[in-house]
Formats: C-alpha cells, sequence, structure tokens
C-alpha cells in the first residue's frame, strides 16, 4: 500500500478524533450534569485514537505481506494490542482514583471503542475491496 494511499484512508480516523474531542470540549456542562468526567474521556479519546492508528498500521502492513499466516498475525497482533493497551489504561486509572472512579467515564470511552472500531473496521474493508490479493 503506497503512503498516500494510507493517508488518506486514515482520514476518516482523525475527523472522528477531532470531532470527538471537539464535542467533548463543547459539552462540558452536559457531562458535568451527568456526572461524567470530562478530562477522563479527552484522555481516554486520545488513547484509543493513538492505538487505534497504530492497529490500522498493523492491518495496512499485513495487506502488503502474500503469506496467508502473517495476514493472520498482524491482525491479531492489532486486536490484542488494541485490547491489552485499553484494559491497561483502565487498570491505571481504577488503581489510582480507588473510589473516586467515575463509572459514567469509564462506560463513555467503552463506547468511543466500539465507534473507532467500526470506523476503522468500515475503513479495512474498504481496503481489502480494493486490493488485488485480497
Amino acid at each position: 500500500m503506497q503512503a498516500k494511499s494510507l493517508k488518506r484512508s486514515i482520514r476518516p480516523l482523525v475527523l472522528l478524533f477531532i470531532i470527538t474531542t471537539a464535542l467533548l470540549l463543547a459539552g462540558r456542562s452536559r457531562l458535568e450534569r451527568w456526572n461524567i468526567d470530562q478530562q477522563v474521556l479527552i484522555v481516554g479519546n486520545l488513547i484509543l485514537f493513538a492505538v487505534t492508528i497504530l492497529s490500522f498500521y498493523f492491518y495496512a502492513r499485513s495487506f502488503r505481506s502474500k503469506n496467508p499466516y502473517a495476514i493472520t498475525r498482524m491482525m491479531y497482533g492489532s486486536v490484542l494490542l488494541r485490547m491489552f493497551v485499553c484494559l491497561l489504561a483502565v487498570f491505571i486509572y481504577a488503581g489510582t482514583m480507588g473510589s473516586a472512579l467515575n463509572k459514567g467515564a469509564i462506560f463513555g470511552c467503552l463506547f468511543l471503542y466500539f465507534i473507532y472500531t467500526g470506523v476503522e473496521v468500515a475503513i479495512l474493508m474498504k481496503m481489502s475491496k480494493q486490493q488485488k490479493n485480497a
């Protein structure tokens, strides 16, 4: 996959990150009414964006390989990477906050996780249809 094509494919993820961050910043009063910590959501959004871009890189790299086992390894590796980074972030947050843990923010981050995953899968499905060896 060419670098130009890869950059074009990542645009929806960047746009999702920008829109989500803007909505989180603009919706501060509403989040406070719902007792959801805005900072946790913003940090969670940033972590999810970074992990999704890294995962996307692994998927895109797997498309270049002719070996079906390498493709499977990269895909499982990127899924495990995303899962472990997210679990590690939740455990660190839970460990540092103790009883002041904001469950609403964690569920908000879980919702963002599903949104990022859905957008990434849609992009990858489109990319796989364009590949000659897919």
